[in-house]
C-alpha cells in the first residue's frame, strides 16, 4: 500500500489527475498524503474538493490557509479577495457536506510508515512544524485547534479572531484568543522564524528562497528542531518559492508551484521517489 505526499492542489484539478494516473494511484489500495491548500487561486476548487471529498476514506489530510480562508467565506465572517476562485464551491448545493468535512480535519497527521530503510513517523502540516517546539507540544497544541474547529460554540469565534500577524510569539498572559491564532499562523503561514519561534511574515509576504535571510529570521526548517523524535520525516507544503528544496534529507517540501505555471508533485514514502506533472495550459 504505497503512500503518496502530494503538494499545495489549489484547485488544479486537471494536474491532479495528471498526477495520480502518472503514478497509477489506485484508492482501493494506495494512500494520499495532502499537504493542505485543495482549493483557491487555480480554476477548478470545486472539483478538486468533489473529488477528494469522493475518495476521503484513502487521504490524510491537514488544513492549509487556503482552506480555512474558504471556511471564513462560506461562514459569513469574511469577503471574498478579489485573487479567489472560489465561487463555485461557495455556490454548490453540496457546501455544507464540504465545509463538516475540512472542519474535521486537522493541522497535523502523524503515521508510523514501514519504508525500505526502516520504520519512520511521518509528520505532516501545511507551513511546518515551528523550530521550539516538542513533540507535546505539537500534539497538545494542534488538538486545542481541532477540537475548536469541532465545537459548533467556539468555532465561529475562532474564524472571527484568527487573522492577523500578531502575536509574532508567545508571552506571559497571552489569551487564549491570541495562542489560537499564533499557532494556526505556525501551522499554516509560517516560513521565516527565529530558534525561539518569533515569526516574520514581512520576508514571509516576498516569498523569497531559504538562501535569503534577515538576523536571526531564517527559514524555519534551517533550525535545530526540538521534537526530539528518532526516526522522522516532515512533510510540508505552502512556499512555492522553494521548488521542493529544502536541502534537509528529512525535511520534504511539496509545494512545488502548480498553480503557478510550474508543476504539481507527489512524493512515495516508501523510497523517496519523486514524481512531478507538468501545469497544463
Amino acid at each position: 500500500m504505497p503512500n503518496y505526499a502530494v503538494g499545495d492542489i489549489q484547485g488544479c484539478f486537471k494536474e491532479l489527475l495528471g498526477l495520480l494516473n502518472l503514478i497509477n494511484f489506485n484508492p482501493k489500495k494506495d494512500k494520499l498524503w495532502l499537504v493542505g491548500d485543495l482549493v483557491n487561486r487555480g480554476p477548478n476548487s470545486l472539483e478538486v474538493l468533489e473529488f477528494i471529498y469522493s475518495i476521503k476514506e484513502s487521504c490524510n489530510v491537514v488544513l492549509g490557509n487556503h482552506d480555512i480562508h474558504l471556511l471564513s467565506i462560506a461562514g459569513g465572517l469574511r469577503s471574498p479577495n478579489k485573487e479567489d476562485t472560489l465561487r463555485g464551491v461557495l455556490e454548490s448545493p453540496r457546501l455544507p457536506f464540504y465545509v463538516d468535512w475540512l472542519r474535521s480535519l486537522g493541522l497535523v497527521y502523524q503515521e508510523n510508515i514501514d519504508t525500505n530503510s526502516g520504520e519512520r513517523k511521518f509528520i505532516m502540516t501545511h507551513a511546518g512544524i515551528p523550530p521550539h517546539w516538542t513533540k507535546e507540544e505539537l500534539e497538545r497544541n494542534s488538538k486545542e485547534i481541532n477540537n475548536v474547529m469541532n465545537n459548533d460554540t467556539k468555532y465561529k469565534n475562532y474564524l472571527i479572531n484568527l487573522y492577523g500577524d500578531l502575536p509574532s510569539k508567545t508571552y506571559p498572559n497571552i489569551t487564549i484568543d491570541e495562542e489560537l491564532r499564533l499557532n494556526t499562523n505556525y501551522l499554516t503561514r509560517m516560513r521565516y522564524c527565529k530558534s525561539d519561534g518569533e515569526l516574520d511574515f514581512v520576508m514571509g509576504k516576498t516569498k523569497g528562497v531559504k538562501e535569503k535571510k534577515k538576523g536571526d529570521f531564517k527559514p524555519w526548517f534551517l533550525h535545530p528542531l526540538n521534537l526530539n523524535i528518532s526516526n522522522f520525516h516532515i512533510i510540508f507544503g505552502h512556499w512555492a518559492a522553494l521548488g521542493g528544496i529544502t536541502g534537509i534529507s528529512n525535511i520534504s517540501a511539496m509545494d512545488t508551484g502548480c498553480v503557478w505555471g510550474h508543476k504539481l508533485s507527489a512524493f512515495r514514502l516508501e523510497d523517496k521517489r519523486l514524481f512531478s506533472y507538468d501545469r497544463l495550459n
